[in-house]
């Protein structure tokens, strides 16, 4: 007989990632700065090649987080935006460079810039990596049209002892392309990053995942300890419609 086990539910929703409004960089003009087409002119360079999205904060909607994936060995990050998404999104001589810097998430596997958007606007993360620049597909933040929903609703069945199974509503607050699973443990140790186009996945069963950027065999999970569950639900824009997190104990 299955036996579902329902989450218990995380009182600070991804802690990691809130933060106060700057209103310094709220005013931050980006019209004279390099453009992302300058930057790679003469360059080799590789579109599609960094994994990158964005959401908005938890507790501002005012405030948006660019996630990206740093490859190993890559170096230079930089982060390019446009001043209004009325442009043509794969023109790169319409983002100008913004010189903020990243923090790690993770252990490492994923890092954030954060800053506040009075509206909606393109981004694109870059780096180097083996003579290229690597370009990230754009990002539209929509903090102001269509704020990310955060909540808890994942149920976890642990028919198998240390390989629950996530599962959530398909689609919930529509225009989903992708889902970004994330399995840590309480402080933020990252056990596996996966994604998959269905609505559920199973630790570690990767036979509906489509992207692993879990580099190694992850660790078995221990009976009894707590552990955390992160879910993005990514459009084709790569803007997170949803973001899920909660605890839950292994059985």
């Amino acid at each position: 007989m299955n036996r579902f086990k329902i989450i218990i539910y995380c009182t600070l929703f991804f802690a990691i990632v809130s933060c106060q409004s700057d209103d310094t960089l709220a005013a931050i003009n980006i019209q004279n700065t390099t453009k992302l087409s300058d930057m790679i002119a003469n360059r080799t360079i590789e579109t599609g090649a960094v994994i990158a999205c964005a959401a908005s904060d938890v507790n501002d909607d005012a405030v948006v987080h660019v996630f990206y994936y740093l490859e190993e060995g890559a170096t230079n990050v930089r982060f390019f935006e446009t001043n209004t998404t009325n442009v043509d999104k794969d023109d790169y001589t319409s983002y100008n460079e913004l010189a903020i810097n990243s923090t790690a998430l993770f252990d490492g596997f994923i890092y954030q810039f954060t800053r506040p958007f009075a509206q909606d606007q393109w981004v694109i993360v870059t780096f180097e990596l083996n003579g290229e620049v690597k370009i990230s597909n754009p990002i539209r933040t929509k903090n102001n049209s269509k704020p990310t929903v955060w909540n808890d609703e994942v149920t976890i069945n642990q028919q198998v002892s240390q390989m629950p199974r996530f599962m959530w509503e398909h689609n919930a607050n529509g225009d989903n392309a992708i889902y970004f699973q994330v399995l840590s443990t309480i402080d933020y140790g990252l056990l596996s990053g996966t994604y998959t186009y269905e609505n559920q996945f199973q630790y570690y069963d990767t036979s509906n995942v489509v992207l692993n950027i879990t580099t190694e065999t992850p660790l078995e999970l221990t009976v009894n300890n707590s552990y955390k569950f992160t879910l993005m639900d990514v459009s084709e824009d790569n803007w997170v419609n949803t973001v899920i997190q909660s605890i839950f104990v292994a059985e």
